[in-house]
C-alpha cells in the first residue's frame, strides 16, 4: 500500500496558488505606453476633484480612469522571426483587402510602383492601440497628412482623413508602406520613425490615440494570408510572406 505524504501534499497546494495568483497578476497588469501617462494623470486629478463633490461622481471618475490605463497598454508580444513574414502592425479586425492599388498619393512613388494589395486593419477604442513596423527594412518617408477625422471604417477614410505614411525598402528593394489613420475619435497619431532609420519586425513605431486604422500595401506578388473579418494581433499575426507564392486566404462563415 503506497502512503500518502500530507507534507508533500501541501506543497503542491502552495505552488498551485502561487501559480494562480501569478497568472492572475500577470493578466491584470501590463506596460504602459509612455504617451498614455498625461492622460492618465489627468484622469486621476479629475477623478479626485470629482470624488469631493459626489462619491457617485467619483466612482464613474475611477471607472474612466481605469479605462484610459487599458487603452494605453502595451502588451509583450512574441514576434515571428522567420523571415519573409509581414506582420499585422495593429490590433483589430481586417476590414476590408483591396487589390491592384497605388500607394498613397503623398508618397514620391512613380506611377508604374502602383500594383499593390490594401489590407486594412480597424481598430476599436477598446483594442491595443501602440503600432509595430510590419517587416525590416530602411525607412525611405514619413509623410503626416492633415485632413478629416471621418469614421475609419469608411473606405473613404484613406485618402481624406488625417494620416501618416511610412513607405519602407526591404533589403532585395521592394517597396512597401503602411498609414497610421485617423478616426472619428481619434485625433491624435504618433509616428516615431525617421527617414533613413532602420527598422525591424514587430519594433514599435508609434500610437493612435482613441479608435483608428491601419493600412498596409503589400508589392504585387505578395498575396494577404488573412481575411476580412480576421481579428489581427500587432506584432504576431501574419498578413502576408514576402518568400511564399501561396494564393491569397478564402474564409467561410461557420
Amino acid at each position: 500500500m503506497t502512503s500518502h505524504d500530507p507534507q508533500n501534499t501541501d506543497q503542491d497546494t502552495t505552488h498551485t496558488l502561487k501559480d494562480l495568483l501569478k497568472t492572475i497578476w500577470s493578466t491584470m497588469t501590463f506596460p504602459i505606453h509612455s504617451a498614455g501617462w498625461p492622460f492618465i494623470l489627468g484622469f486621476v486629478v479629475v477623478t479626485f476633484l470629482l470624488a469631493l463633490v459626489s462619491c457617485i461622481l467619483g466612482l464613474i471618475g475611477a471607472v474612466l480612469t481605469l479605462w484610459c490605463v487599458y487603452f494605453f497598454r502595451n502588451p509583450v508580444r512574441h514576434v515571428p522571426t522567420k523571415a519573409g513574414l509581414i506582420i499585422s502592425p495593429a490590433d483589430g479586425l481586417v476590414s476590408q483587402i483591396k487589390k491592384n492599388v497605388s500607394l498613397p498619393v503623398e508618397l514620391d512613388v512613380p506611377e508604374s510602383e502602383a500594383d499593390y494589395t490594401q489590407v486594412s486593419v480597424f481598430l476599436n477604442v477598446f483594442n491595443v492601440h501602440v503600432n509595430r513596423v510590419p517587416f525590416t527594412g530602411t525607412v525611405k518617408q514619413v509623410i503626416y497628412h492633415p485632413g478629416k477625422f471621418l469614421n475609419a471604417a469608411l473606405d473613404k477614410a484613406s485618402e481624406e482623413n488625417e494620416r501618416s505614411t511610412t513607405l519602407v525598402e526591404t533589403e532585395d528593394k521592394k517597396l512597401y508602406a503602411f498609414v497610421q489613420i485617423a478616426g472619428f475619435v481619434a485625433r491624435r497619431i504618433l509616428n516615431d520613425l525617421k527617414d533613413g532609420e532602420t527598422v525591424k519586425t514587430g519594433q514599435h513605431m508609434g500610437i493612435i490615440r482613441f479608435g483608428s486604422r491601419v493600412d498596409i500595401y503589400l508589392p504585387k506578388g505578395t498575396n494577404p494570408l488573412v481575411t476580412v473579418g480576421q481579428t489581427m494581433l500587432g506584432g504576431e499575426t501574419v498578413i502576408a510572406d514576402f518568400k511564399s507564392r501561396e494564393k491569397a486566404r478564402e474564409s467561410i462563415t461557420i
